[in-house]
């Protein structure tokens, strides 16, 4: 899923930088927040109308730090991934989630 380039890119981005340091668990945890804020008020005043680009890199930039996590807590991005979707498929059966918002205890 994400290749193993990007990934060193982002450590080498940061390691220059000496910003490992700054990338505890609970500090990424805070940026992760904080740009996903800013990813949702790209849609503040509309549902429909947002600036596409925008949205895009506020998306890298919560990816990024996602990524940073992973590697800072030693989690292997796609096996976590693959394990919550496992977990999500058993407690959204087809037969009862297909086109339901429904959280999966009002199944």
């Amino acid at each position: 899923m994400i290749k193993d380039e990007t990934i060193e890119r982002i450590r080498r981005f940061s390691a220059d930088r000496d910003w490992g340091q700054f990338h505890s668990p609970v500090n990424l945890a805070k940026s992760i927040s904080i740009e996903a804020g800013e990813l949702l008020e790209c849609f503040q005043w509309s549902d429909t109308e947002f600036d596409r680009t925008h949205v895009m890199e506020e998306v890298a930039d919560v990816m990024n730090y996602c990524l940073q996590m992973c590697d800072a807590i030693g989690a292997d991005p796609d096996e976590i991934i693959n394990r919550k979707c496992d977990q999500n498929e058993a407690k959204y059966p087809v037969d009862k989630a297909k086109g339901k918002a429904d959280k999966y205890t009002e199944l």
